[in-house]
């Protein structure tokens, strides 16, 4: 073989080695912080994961809500309407957060056993839905599925925007400001 070609030939081979060198090293960074989103129901059935780092999310059970006096520990339950998990979390709570509302969280599912009551959802992070009308997108598809309907408009589907985002039901008259009135 020609020397020049070798030369060639080891520098493409290099080449081709770096480069997958990059993308294993790349897909290894991903999988490492990508969380997926398991619903209540998920969660309670065993799909989930134990000790991994997860997203879960539903709608907070009214009357579940049990805070530790003595520290920033709240539990509660989360339910999609067809299952429900417990919640620890440790922290100071989003402002918005109430019975009744959805919220997702980061974290891990602990507990022993596949179907185990002790089995909890141990958040890191929460985030609770910002007005009446929106709910993440997660959390509405699970209470969707477990229902088996589909639920009211929640976004515009032609430009996929939150009806949040949508015109408000106020009239224009009234945001403008009134000349007062002089004698």
């Amino acid at each position: 073989m020609n020397p020049v070609r070798k030369q060639r030939l080891l520098l493409v081979l290099l080449l081709v080695a770096g480069v997958g060198i990059a993308v294993a090293l790349a897909l290894f960074a991903l999988k490492e912080n990508i969380n997926h989103y398991f619903s209540p129901a998920q969660m309670a059935r065993g799909e989930a994961p134990i000790g991994q780092k997860i997203r879960g999310g539903g709608v907070v059970v009214p009357g579940s809500v049990k805070r530790d006096p003595n520290s920033l520990k709240v539990t509660f339950r989360i339910s999609d309407g067809d299952g429900e998990v417990e919640v620890e979390y440790t922290g100071i709570l989003p402002d918005l957060f109430k019975e009744g509302q959805g919220i997702v969280g980061t974290g891990k599912l602990v507990g022993t056993g596949k179907l185990d009551e002790n089995r909890r959802f141990v958040a890191e992070e929460l985030l609770a839905k910002h007005d009446e009308n929106y709910m993440p997108p997660e959390v509405q598809k699970a209470i969707d599925k477990a229902h088996g309907t589909k639920s009211g408009d929640q976004s515009d589907k032609a430009y996929d925007t939150p009806s949040y985002q949508q015109e408000s039901t106020q009239p224009v008259e009234s945001l403008q400001p009134q000349p007062s009135e002089s004698k």
